[in-house]
């Protein structure tokens, strides 16, 4: 039996923080390290242009991402790590499935639809208006990413099970039109990954501006999280585990023993500065060690690329030999007598 594919990328336009961590990059690294399974891990610089269009930002994110990943643990023996400018195989295959994929089917993109909708609420007479066609086409690329390592598993939100579900489609419209070179790849769903919270209790994001550091001195990080909301209880009132995000962030760095010791404790009348100091010593015993390597890898970019080469040059094995035998499939061939 062949070992199963599994694939992961991930966008360079920010500076990963904590909500990243709980939610990608801890149970990623942790599935890679247990096996079972061939995993490709790659960072998704072409996508990053969709949207942002600052290349300073696009660059510095390149360098923090990765050296992110591989501060917090990644094994790249185990895991092929990418850039995926560095495979210029994905970009030939993404123009021949461009041509074989439907309109129709692009048209019924979410990030398209939404971004037509906004036209029209606002009242443009062209509802394409704005609108460039690297959004329009990313569902195609993001399938010459799937595809060209043949993946059989891609973890994603919910948010992009549609563009898998997109990658099956012009799979299958390849392999019955010219050859079956493509396995139609699955989405997973992790139900088990914590969407963290952030300092104001919504989903921790960049776009809400509520986001926590990765990597900060124990001084930096607790000024952060005193900065989480609570309420005016005093101490020594009783206090619910669902009344500041202090609670649904630490359960996300304890063990359920100490999780149900600090639940108890802010029940008992812990007092919130008292328990602002637990979580900063909690996140800090999980992440400290992984700061120097962080600040290390970032000082010195070249160890990093040297890594993301290393990746590009067994990705590009792989993806070289698939490329081939699609070239030969659509009629790109040498000449011969």
């Amino acid at each position: 039996m062949s070992t199963k594919r599994v694939l992961t990328g991930v966008t360079t336009t920010g500076i990963p923080h904590l909500g990243n961590y709980v939610g990608a990059i801890r149970p990623a690294i942790r599935a890679a390290a247990e096996g079972g399974a061939e995993s490709f891990l790659f960072l998704a610089d072409y996508h990053g242009l969709i949207k942002c269009h600052e290349p300073e930002r696009i660059h510095e994110s390149t360098r923090a991402v990765a050296a992110t990943w591989l501060a917090c643990g990644l094994d790249t023996e185990r895991t092929t790590f990418y850039r995926q400018s560095d495979i210029p195989e994905i970009l030939e295959l993404n123009w021949i499935l461009t041509c074989i994929t439907a309109k129709g089917l692009m048209n019924r993109a979410h990030a398209y639809k939404a971004a037509v909708q906004d036209n029209l609420d606002n009242g443009q007479e062209d509802a394409d208006h704005g609108i460039e066609m690297g959004l329009y086409s990313y569902p195609v690329l993001m399938s010459a990413d799937i595809l060209m390592f043949n993946a059989d598993t891609v973890p994603v939100g919910r948010d992009q099970i549609q563009h898998v579900e997109m990658a099956r489609d012009i799979a299958a419209r390849f392999n019955h039109r010219f050859k079956e070179l493509f396995v139609l790849p699955e989405a997973r769903i992790d139900e088990q990954v914590e969407l963290l919270v952030g300092l104001d209790g919504r989903k921790m994001s960049k776009s809400y501006g509520n986001t926590i550091p990765l990597f900060q001195t124990p001084k930096e990080r607790q000024k952060m999280v005193n900065k989480i909301v609570t309420n005016l209880k005093a101490p020594g009132e009783p206090k619910g585990t669902d009344e500041s995000p202090v609670f649904d962030i630490y359960k996300a760095f304890a063990t359920p023993a100490e999780t149900a010791a600090f639940a108890q404790a802010l029940a008992d009348g812990l007092a919130w500065g008292e328990a602002k100091k637990m979580l900063a010593a909690k996140i800090g015993a999980e992440l400290d060690g992984y700061t120097e390597s962080y600040h290390e890898l970032t000082a010195h970019p070249q160890r990093i690329e040297d890594i993301l080469q290393a990746g590009a040059q067994r990705a590009r094995k792989r993806a070289r030999e698939l490329l081939d035998q699609v070239r030969d499939a659509v009629g790109i061939r040498p000449l011969k007598g």
